[in-house]
């Protein structure tokens, strides 16, 4: 396992521990305590199990609440910093290994645990001047870390509808996209997901734009990532959840089916190969 994962979900499992001592020193229960932070009892167990990671302001709002000193803001802070992933994405990739399901739906670009090395350096290079790109060996390790998702036959179930536009830009040249487009057809011949193809004939529906991601749990609520460019969003609020949902079934609905998707990324590679 990429080693600064590890030392991360050690040091969240700790943060549970010190947050649960001081919840039981004020003499609260999960339930009083989500009160005073605006979340929910049960939100507060899952924090202290470390099966999810507060943000930010949360652990300022415990600190007040529980009298810390300011203890566990300065933990959360230093766990999100020692993460080889942006910040807002942190916390999605603890959350992947534990979901039931990942739905995600990707207008642009291939789907991180779908991409090949090749296809990852080509999505960075216009990046390449900025002092603020990644370093790519990182990124390449951390795609590769959460790839081994699909490398077993267990949870989570993986279901991706791709925007047929991503099929027809070659990122990194042809013999990049054509490998990349034949990556997908393996895996999916490995049974370990299932794809879709939202082809540009399904008119308004083809018009959703805006990559997002809708994972379940077996024992917590799902949640939905949304990502833009530099920047992404956790959302956990039912409602808004219950709209993507339906966003996401509306899409699945108006997609190709399984096989004629597949037909069409094997159209798509074949055009791309000399």
């Amino acid at each position: 396992m990429f080693a600064p994962l590890r030392h991360l979900r050690i040091g969240w499992r700790f943060f549970g521990s010190e947050l649960k001592r001081y919840r039981e020193a004020a003499g609260l229960t999960q339930q009083e305590l989500g009160d005073v932070v605006f979340v929910s009892g049960s939100y507060v167990g899952q924090f202290e199990q470390a099966i999810r990671r507060p943000q930010l302001d949360i652990a300022q709002r415990m600190d007040t609440a529980l009298d810390t000193g300011g203890l566990l803001a300065r933990m959360c802070a230093e766990l999100v910093n020692g993460s080889p992933y942006d910040a807002y994405f942190a916390p999605v990739a603890e959350l992947e290994p534990q979901a039931l399901t990942i739905c995600e739906y990707a207008p642009t670009y291939v789907p991180g645990l779908l991409q090949t090395p090749e296809y990852t350096r080509a999505t960075m290079a216009p990046r390449a001047a900025l002092k603020t790109t990644p370093d790519v060996d990182v990124v390449l390790a951390t795609r590769a870390e959460r790839a081994k998702l699909l490398d077993t036959s267990e949870d989570p179930t993986l279901w991706v509808i791709l925007h047929e536009v991503l099929l027809r830009i070659a990122v990194g040249g042809p013999a990049v996209m054509a490998a990349q487009l034949n990556h997908i057809v393996q895996r999916v011949s490995e049974h370990r997901l299932i794809v879709q193809v939202l082809p540009f004939s399904a008119g308004a529906a083809a018009a959703v734009g805006g990559m997002f991601q809708l994972m379940t749990f077996a024992d917590a609520p799902p949640v939905v990532y949304c990502e833009a460019a530099h920047t992404g969003i956790l959302v956990d609020e039912p409602s808004r959840v219950g709209r993507y949902q339906q966003t996401y079934d509306l899409l699945r609905a108006a997609a190709l089916s399984p096989e004629a998707s597949l037909d069409l990324i094997e159209s798509a590679a074949r055009t791309l190969t000399p």
